[in-house]
């Protein structure tokens, strides 16, 4: 079982510890929709990315035209 030798102290535990901040999302605005997205992401609202279309919207389909 692994115990350790020597105790760690608090400085040298806060310096390992210095990295482990999470940092905060940096939302980037879609130049299509102007909605905010991820970076490098295709926007979710609109299906955009780099001023192309890349996921169909499905806005336009209705049911009753489907069962007709």
């Amino acid at each position: 079982m692994a115990v350790p030798q020597n105790r760690v102290t608090r400085s040298r535990r806060d310096m390992r510890r210095a990295h482990d901040a999470l940092v905060a999302a940096n939302p980037a605005e879609c130049p299509n929709c102007g909605e905010l997205k991820r970076p490098h992401h295709v926007c979710p609202s609109c299906g955009h990315y780099a001023a192309r279309e890349v996921i169909a919207s499905t806005v336009d389909a209705s049911l009753e035209d489907d069962a007709a």
